[in-house]
């Protein structure tokens, strides 16, 4: 495919042909950004949360340079990332390798000839821009695992201590008489769904009302048989993942605090016809942010680390699951992975369990030892 032909994203698209500009090497570059941007909403990756980090991303790259992308070397990107990593002490293997590849798919649109962008840079500045990562200057990926390792789910008793707290808030607010008592209910029942379902924070705030789900085999739950996820976490340039996850036995505890929010502690927010399960006093949907907040007071109150985050719950949902001997793909399917090694890295099993099972397989393969000893 020679230059010229009309793909998303191509230079003589978003750059105006027979036009001077005053300042063309900055004219270039943000027709690049441009065409970078058209290039990757065709492939339907999404805006918020892809192309526009992506394009903040070359500018920063681009501002600590002070140069354009046709006189980007490799040294530069290694200044850049050693600059980083001494800026910040806990930069982490997935966030440098994040940048890295951000900049390599940039490098790679603007190199890539169907674009038209190196034979643009050489009429124009007699230099053509290259890719500057290669295999030598990037963070290799070598372990499935590359998160903070204090990051770990919650044991049993630190989520009854982080619930505790929860309730416990709303009975102080009542207490001395002051607004926020409904705030802090929603919040403590947000709070155990979060854990009960083992969601994430966007798929927990964007609920709606209609994503509760009956259970045809269990009649007893009503409703709350189960809850449709919709907004699970996407693949690049593919919509949401959705997945239902059915509320099992063990976390049916959480019906009472549901039935409870839905009759008496929604309808005082005065919602309106507003399909968001969790509302706030001002008619609209609970936001990351304050999901967040009320995950940070609690854990506070309980007197919990600070390296226990709302993502622990997820954690705690997948390891909780898996001891109380659900089978590895129904726990896949509830947590909303497509492979189990995934599902597998969330997972941080007691030693209780597995002295357990050890015990278990112990009695199975020296069955007739233990029937002596009893």
């Amino acid at each position: 495919m020679s230059p010229g032909v009309d793909l998303p994203g191509a230079s003589h698209l978003v750059m105006a042909g027979g036009v001077v500009h005053l300042d063309p090497e900055s004219a270039v570059f943000e027709a690049m950004l441009d065409g970078w941007a058209v290039q990757q909403r065709a492939r339907f990756l999404d805006e918020d949360d892809t192309i526009k980090p992506r394009l903040r991303l070359v500018r920063r790259f681009a501002e600590f340079t002070n140069e354009y992308p046709w006189q980007w070397q490799p040294a530069e990107v290694e200044a850049f990332i050693v600059h980083l990593r001494n800026q910040r002490r806990n930069f982490a293997f997935s966030t440098a390798r994040n940048y890295q590849n951000g900049l390599r798919l940039f490098c790679e649109y603007v190199t890539d000839a169907r674009y038209g962008w190196p034979v643009k840079c050489l009429d124009a500045f007699g230099q053509v821009p290259a890719q500057i990562l290669h295999e030598w200057n990037t963070v290799t990926h070598s372990s499935e695992y590359e998160g903070n390792p204090e990051r770990r789910p919650l044991s049993y008793d630190e989520v009854q201590a982080l619930f505790d707290a929860a309730d416990a808030r709303v009975e102080e607010i009542q207490a001395r008489r002051r607004k926020g008592a409904l705030a802090a209910m929603r919040d403590a029942v947000a709070l155990k769904s979060v854990y009960a379902y083992g969601l994430r924070r966007q798929e927990a705030c964007k609920l709606d009302l209609t994503d509760l789900r009956r259970n045809p085999k269990v009649p007893d739950y009503g409703r709350y048989g189960a809850v449709f996820v919709r907004y699970g976490k996407s693949s690049k340039g593919a919509p949401p993942k959705r997945r239902m996850v059915l509320t099992v036995p063990e976390f049916d505890w959480i019906i009472d605090p549901l039935d409870h929010y839905l009759e008496e502690v929604r309808p005082a927010f005065s919602p309106g016809k507003h399909p968001a399960f969790w509302v706030t006093e001002r008619r609209g949907r609970l936001s990351l942010r304050r999901l967040d907040e009320a995950f940070e007071t609690a854990r506070e109150m309980a007197g919990l680390p600070e390296e226990v985050e709302l993502h622990g719950l997820r954690h705690s949902y997948v390891t909780h699951l898996l001891e109380f001997g659900y089978p590895e793909r129904f726990v896949q399917d509830q947590f909303g992975h497509e492979y189990a090694s995934t599902t597998a890295i969330y997972a941080g099993v007691s030693d209780e369990y597995r002295n357990r099972l050890v015990l278990r397989s112990f009695k199975a393969r020296h069955a007739h030892l233990w029937e002596g000893q009893q």
